[in-house]
């Protein structure tokens, strides 16, 4: 089963002209207090990362994650505001929020970069990842927004809006609509692409592992939510790899 990829590790123009748009876009999200320093110089060194091992659809993937998470963050945020404990007031993310997002994807383009001839699968799992990250994103800050009724994904028994491991049906199918930007975004322009659904699939797993983890284990403080992220992408990515084994 070959799966098609691109580096921009043969074409130095390329990866230096992506390396600009990266510090532009590092320079806009420090002015407009998006990210902070730390953060923001830690998302250049993962953005170059991907894109150096995965070309424009690592670079369409982490650009569309970034822009639709702020949107979707920034919605209705005074309507949010007091619902997650221990949530930044000031908006920035911070460093470990970065890499708990973009570090599994970041480490699938390093094995790309060092394993070319299975470089297909990984750019395949970093889409599965960065379907995790979307989909966990959108369905937690839409989710708070649009959703009726919150169920927590152990008991299924009602419980408030805003807690670890709690899920409404709209955040959950907002979540798998996020994932499935992402598959489009990997099968173009060959919209026939027959993996599109595995990155979904992978999306919704990694989506629905982040809340039962919150639930086990982030509301009980055993682990914290940037560690539950990055659980959450790493899961989606071997989800996508057993998706992938088992149709091939």
């Amino acid at each position: 089963m070959e799966i098609n990829t691109a580096s921009f590790l043969s074409d130095p123009i390329q990866l230096f002209l992506v390396a600009v748009l990266l510090t532009g876009g590092t320079i806009a999200s420090i002015l407009a207090r998006k990210l902070t320093r730390a953060a923001a110089i830690t998302g250049w060194l993962l953005g170059l990362t991907i894109c150096a091992g995965a070309g424009y659809k690592g670079l369409a993937m982490l650009v569309t994650f970034f822009v639709l998470g702020t949107v979707a963050t920034a919605w209705k945020k005074e309507q949010k505001r007091g619902l997650v404990p221990g949530e930044e007031e000031s908006g920035q993310r911070k460093t470990g929020q970065v890499i708990a997002n973009a570090g599994v994807p970041a480490l699938l383009a390093l094995l790309a970069i060092a394993d070319t001839i299975h470089a297909g699968i990984y750019l395949l799992m970093m889409a599965g990842s960065f379907a995790a990250a979307m989909a966990d994103t959108l369905s937690s800050e839409l989710g708070m927004v649009y959703g009726q009724r919150f169920y927590n994904v152990i008991s299924w028994k009602k419980e408030q809006k805003g807690l670890d491991g709690v899920v409404s049906i709209e955040g959950t199918l907002i979540g798998i609509a996020g994932a499935a930007v992402i598959a489009i975004l990997y099968v173009l322009p060959t919209v026939a692409n027959r993996y599109g659904w595995m990155i979904i699939a992978a999306g919704a797993l990694g989506n629905l592992a982040d809340s039962v983890l919150g639930a086990l284990w982030e509301r009980k403080k055993y682990i914290g939510n940037d560690t539950v992220n990055f659980l959450n992408t790493l899961v989606a990515a071997l989800a996508t790899w057993l998706l992938w084994y088992l149709c091939s």
